[in-house]
């Protein structure tokens, strides 16, 4: 409950405040997800279409806490490149197994930020060894699916 004085942000859909005993509601995004959003587009553009369409009639929370957390708060951080990181991300989609449409984004946002092919078909033999042959295999097939279109 908001007692007095002036609280925003409440909701990354909307903002609160109270004024003169009145709670007013405005439409507004958090900058976190503004942040989110820019990344992402600069990173995988067509993946912000997928995923709004994908959860906004059902989960469209889901959707600003991915575009919030996963790319306003943890992508931005300093320390590794995109490339590094869509490297990260796919070895770690990878090891996950059962994840393929999201292993096919981020190999497409891999190539987006200048990872090349052989970096991607690289580090999918790697992960042969810490993820097992079909985790790699089946990544192999996915990442097939994205490059030789």
């Amino acid at each position: 409950m908001i007692s007095d004085g002036c609280k925003e942000d409440v909701s990354p859909y909307m903002s609160f405040r109270l004024l003169r005993g009145q709670l007013e509601v405005k439409s507004m995004k958090s900058q976190r997800y503004q942040r989110g959003f820019k990344k992402l587009e600069e990173v995988n553009k067509e993946g912000i279409d997928d995923l709004i369409k994908l959860m906004d009639d059902f989960a469209p929370d889901l959707a600003t806490y991915v575009i919030e957390f996963a790319y306003g708060d943890v992508y931005t951080r300093p320390g590794l490149d995109p490339r590094q990181r869509e490297l990260c991300i796919i070895s770690a989609i990878t090891a996950l197994g059962g994840k393929e449409q999201q292993l096919k984004d981020h190999i497409q946002a891999a190539v987006n930020v200048g990872c090349t092919k052989v970096e991607i078909v690289e580090t999918l033999i790697m992960m042969a060894v810490y993820a097992g042959f079909p985790a790699a295999i089946n990544a192999i097939k996915s990442a097939k699916d994205v490059l030789c279109v």
